[in-house]
């Protein structure tokens, strides 16, 4: 059975997506070579240009592939916990955790905010949107002091990224993630309705 052009398309973005991911991982983008990285996925310099402009385009597509999966571990969390205050905190513990993950933290936390800037609003936004569902949950159920939900959402996601941003350029001891986590159940205590 052969397959169509737009299967053999996509099998070609995914073979450079993951060559990309694996030499933005091991070397970090500076270093990883456009040569290396294509005859890896076994693709020329030109199926790389056609799919994804440049390599900066190559690193903003494995970015935002890393960050719909965190989204989704996130969500999955959620989803699994027993209550919406579990799920606020646990996901937000999570967040944190993540920033230590040499991948997360290579691509997403140092290369990509350094080369393609801050993340984009659309890049947000879902995790901006399952925290103020999660905050207007809360507040329904009295658990968390009423505030317009979004804003709020918008704080902790902030708080979370630099969070995270910090604790990504640490050595990796683990001390700043124990602090962080503590600072963040202090914060996440302070919303709570009395």
């Amino acid at each position: 059975m052969s397959r169509t052009r737009a299967e053999m398309i996509e099998e070609t973005r995914v073979k450079l997506l993951a060559a990309a991911r694996k030499a933005f991982r091991d070397s970090g983008y500076a270093a990883a070579s456009m040569d290396e990285l294509t005859a890896a996925a076994g693709l020329t310099r030109g199926a790389l240009y056609h799919h994804f402009g440049d390599k900066q385009g190559l690193l903003a597509a494995v970015a935002a592939e890393l960050d719909q999966e965190m989204d989704q571990r996130l969500q999955r969390i959620s989803d699994a916990a027993p209550d919406a205050w579990t799920a606020l905190r646990e996901r937000c513990r999570a967040w944190l955790r993540m920033a230590t993950e040499p991948e997360i933290q290579r691509i997403a936390l140092q290369d990509a905010r350094a080369v393609l800037g801050p993340a984009s609003e659309p890049a947000q936004q879902p995790c901006i949107t399952s925290l103020t569902t999660l905050l207007q949950s809360l507040m329904d159920e009295g658990q968390v002091r009423a505030a317009e939900p979004q804003a709020l959402a918008r704080l902790i996601n902030g708080a979370l990224m630099d969070g995270a941003f910090w604790i990504a350029a640490a050595p990796d001891d683990g001390e700043r993630l124990e602090q962080a986590l503590r600072a963040l159940d202090l914060l996440l205590d302070g919303l709570r309705q009395r």
